[in-house]
């Protein structure tokens, strides 16, 4: 299995205007305890222009920082763009904006995964 070929498909059905945690693309990747390596993951590949990683927020729905990207703002600005609100403390209200993925969506990743050997 290749987790990080497994988060940038997940990452990449993202949908526009919504923003997802990393917990719970980890969980669509198959390994729930694994949200850590998805921030591993997304920096590793942070150069890829289609990769819309300024849509992965953490548990509370903050951003995740300038370390992330290259300027201070670049994930706020990115978010606000697809007409997501970023509050004063740099957070998604995930109510509101959170991808809100089905049982039908994890079954099409895995089945995904398994077709594609990843």
């Amino acid at each position: 299995m290749d987790f990080y070929e497994r988060v940038r498909f997940v990452v990449n059905h993202i949908p526009y205007g919504k923003a997802a945690t990393y917990g719970q693309i980890a969980l669509l990747c198959g390994k729930p305890r694994n949200s850590r390596q998805v921030g591993y993951a997304l920096n590793r590949r942070l150069g890829e222009k289609d990769l819309p990683a300024h849509r992965v927020v953490n548990a509370s729905g903050y951003l995740s920082g300038a370390a992330s990207f290259r300027t201070p703002d670049t994930q706020k600005k990115l978010l606000e763009a697809e007409g997501v609100i970023v509050d004063d403390e740099n957070r998604v209200i995930l109510k509101r904006f959170g991808w809100h993925h089905t049982l039908e969506d994890a079954l099409e990743f895995r089945e995904w995964f398994e077709q594609n050997g990843i």
